[in-house]
């Protein structure tokens, strides 16, 4: 018989349909909380806990500097885990219950500028084989699309589609969603996959984006990628492919885009995520109003 970690697991992959990352994420949680459990209160289950357990470890991470960012998180997989409980009637009342989340300063993304993306561009060379074919290309799906990091790695040679001139995104949850692509675009994916065609060993991948040696890119060579191309254009601190997505909600946002498109090319289950980018195009507005106004004339 199973235990309730390996349920809950079976639960988060299937049923739920997160990532292997946050799957694991999870469950490393609950095994740091099983532990402190053990330690401080020598109680093996975490099942049958009460909140003032759950607390005594919330002060203990916050002791050992943990952030409240972090901390918020670790509780938002034991409220997951509870709530599993009550869904399997394993427990009556989760622990979690009266749980509030501790403060947390609102970080504000701050995305590229109009001008920075155009320096960019406009600024680098007509790239040259296979390599600087397939990073430039990367660039300008991630500000063109909007995927986030893990989709456009995760992207199929099957689901980019220039006769239609779309390409098919797999995003969280396996929820799928069509993302329409630039004429300026669909050449350079033309040249790229020409590009790849050419590679000196026979490749056999089924990913869109691969190595030269044919292999999977990873998220670490992504996010330097990004990071290298913009240093050269942009003083801001951070400079990741998660910006970029945000550039491009506030670009099209800022052009006359309404919120609801904007969602759906984002791929977002609810209008709530993707306000958080309308921040920047409001103080757009308000610039463009503050200009035309007569009475502020």
């Amino acid at each position: 018989m199973k235990s309730n970690k390996q349920a809950f697991q079976d639960y988060l992959q299937f049923e739920k349909k997160y990532s292997p990352h946050t799957v694991n994420a999870y469950l490393n949680d609950l095994g740091f909380f099983e532990e402190f459990n053990k330690e401080r209160f020598e109680q093996d289950s975490i099942e049958r806990v009460n909140y003032s357990q759950i607390r005594s470890w919330i002060v203990f991470l916050v002791d050992q500097g943990v952030s409240n960012v972090s901390v918020n998180r670790k509780m938002a997989s034991l409220k997951a885990f509870y709530k599993f409980l009550l869904k399997i009637k394993q427990i009556e009342v989760s622990p979690m219950l009266k749980h509030k989340a501790l403060k947390t300063p609102k970080i504000v993304q701050i995305p590229f500028s109009e001008k920075e993306v155009s320096d960019l561009m406009f600024g680098v060379e007509s790239p040259i084989g296979f390599e600087e074919v397939r990073d430039k290309l990367i660039v300008d799906l991630f500000y063109t699309t909007g995927m986030r990091r893990a989709e456009l790695i995760g992207l199929m040679l099957k689901n980019v589609d220039l006769s239609s001139g779309v390409v098919k995104v797999l995003g969280k949850r396996s929820k799928e969603r069509i993302v329409p692509l630039l004429p300026i675009v669909a050449d350079q994916i033309n040249l790229y996959i020409k590009e790849r065609e050419q590679l000196d060993q026979i490749v056999d991948s089924e990913y869109f984006f691969i190595s030269k040696k044919g292999l999977k890119l990873s998220e670490s060579f992504v996010y330097r990628l990004i990071n290298c191309y913009f240093s050269r254009v942009s003083e801001k601190v951070k400079k990741s492919p998660h910006v970029l997505r945000h550039t491009f909600a506030t670009h099209l946002l800022n052009n006359g885009a309404d919120l609801n498109s904007v969602k759906e090319l984002l791929g977002h289950s609810s209008l709530a995520s993707t306000q958080v980018y309308t921040h920047n195009s409001l103080a757009e507005l308000k610039k463009v109003y503050s200009e035309a106004h007569p009475r502020n004339k």
